[in-house]
């Protein structure tokens, strides 16, 4: 039985494998269409300081993005930033960057905040933002370099350097937080959403 119930199908501005897994497994028809736009020069512009505001903010921009060209769609835009006090860190540009954020973020507790926005015909119709609190275990050089080893290229694929669905979960020792918010898609929230909207079938 197809739970969605729009008159266009449902669209997730994001090709994050997490963000599709997660939408898929809810039972929800959708297609997958990355947003261009230039996420660091948003960010720049805004003058944004907040992570969670940043957050919000790239979300909506992806969601908006593509709205305009899918006219009757309701389009997710998501995004997700990570905070070490006043410091925000983004994507590992390579191996050693990585390496480097890791050390940096070894024995203390960040938070990941992880927005979406939902726009209908180029306007934001709903947004939300969840936060989690993650505290990751003091490592040796060596067992950095066997994580590091391990993933491979995956390091540089989210920010902080891991995927907590993977290899990633090697990193921590306490985790406070919605399974969905630490993957990047807030998704009782969303579902919560479409149900007031009618979107969804239960």
């Amino acid at each position: 039985m197809a739970l969605w119930r729009g008159e266009s199908p449902l669209i997730l501005a994001s090709q994050s494998s997490a963000r599709k897994m997660l939408l898929a497994n809810a039972g929800l028809d959708f297609q997958a269409i990355v947003a261009d736009i230039d996420e660091r020069g948003v960010q720049a512009a805004s003058s944004l300081a907040n992570p969670r505001e940043i957050a919000l903010l790239l979300a909506r921009e992806k969601a908006k993005t593509v709205s305009v060209n899918h006219p009757g769609a309701y389009v997710i835009g998501a995004d997700q930033t990570l905070a070490l006090g006043e410091r925000l860190f983004n994507k590992p540009v390579g191996r050693a960057q990585a390496r480097a954020q890791l050390r940096d973020l070894a024995g203390l507790s960040h938070e990941l905040n992880s927005a979406l926005a939902v726009a209908h015909d180029g306007q934001i119709v709903f947004e939300h933002v969840s936060v989690a609190h993650m505290t990751m275990r003091q490592m040796s050089e060596a067992e950095l370099t066997a994580y590091l080893d391990a993933a491979g290229e995956a390091v540089t694929s989210s920010v902080g350097a891991y995927q907590l669905e993977g290899l990633g979960i090697h990193l921590f020792e306490r985790i406070e937080g919605d399974h969905f918010t630490i993957l990047g898609l807030p998704l009782l929230p969303l579902l919560a959403f479409l149900r007031r909207e009618r979107l969804v079938a239960v």
